[in-house]
């Protein structure tokens, strides 16, 4: 991983990328009232209501099955709320559709169980592809790459294909990946959930030191110690309803 010298340099790049100096702790993520019902008729969530603050770090928690993912999805379009308001970034998810939703997914980094990799391409050109794919401008292409890789340790695995990677470090390129365009959300679905212990909490220190330079960071995950041993606020859903700390209602 990178020296302490090294990490201060990338965050204070990736800083001024993300604007992240900012003090605005207004809320990035907003349910209000939300319910979701699948077809079969199940419900995966009831009545759900959050506030999510810029620079906030939390776990979303529960029982296998019981919506987090769907939950997440919500939030990023792929999956449209049956009541209720979804607002990321001062936009109501529900009205987006083509081009607008698509312009709010460039504003939220994603980060998945199973990496996503692209098997033929390098770890550089899968955390690159991103940019190239809204357009960004070779020179800034490579502007960018490095202190991504740098932010989770892996500038030597540049040129390393997915196959030659552990699961750990497969997804820190996914981080990378997440993080290149310098998003102000990172969601994270059960990212540590194929890893073993040092490599999840790997994961956990880099989303805290994307955290400290100010970007959001929602996480979904089931692993208990892991999220004590993290010590961030944490919103269980059980049952379709959403428990929250008072300070995200």
């Amino acid at each position: 991983m990178n020296s302490p010298v090294q990490s201060h340099a990338v965050s204070a790049q990736l800083t001024n990328q993300t604007g992240a100096a900012s003090d605005a702790r207004e809320a990035i993520v907003t349910l209000h009232n939300v319910c979701k019902t699948y077809d079969s008729g199940s419900k995966a969530l009831i009545e759900g209501n959050l506030n999510i603050r810029r620079g906030d770090f939390l776990f979303i928690t529960g029982p296998s099955g019981s919506g987090k993912s769907t939950l997440l999805k919500m939030l990023y379009g792929d999956e449209k709320a049956s009541s209720g308001q979804v607002i990321v970034d001062g936009v109501d998810v529900s009205e987006l559709k083509g081009d607008r939703l698509a312009e709010l997914r460039r504003r939220i980094g994603i980060v998945f169980q199973d990496y996503k990799l692209i098997p033929k391409r390098t770890v550089a050109e899968n955390i690159a592809f991103v940019l190239w794919a809204q357009g960004f401008s070779r020179q800034e292409i490579e502007r960018r790459l490095q202190p991504a890789l740098k932010m989770v340790g892996l500038p030597h695995k540049a040129n390393s294909f997915p196959e030659e990677l552990s699961g750990g470090e497969q997804q820190r390129v996914s981080l990378a990946r997440a993080i290149v365009n310098t998003p102000p959300l990172l969601l994270a679905d059960e990212p540590t959930g194929n890893l073993d212990a040092d490599n999840s909490w790997q994961v956990i220190k880099i989303l805290k030191k994307l955290n400290a330079i100010g970007i959001t960071i929602v996480i979904t995950s089931h692993d208990e110690e892991l999220i004590r041993q993290s010590q961030q606020p944490v919103v269980q859903l059980c049952n379709g309803r959403l428990y929250v700390p008072t300070t995200y209602r």
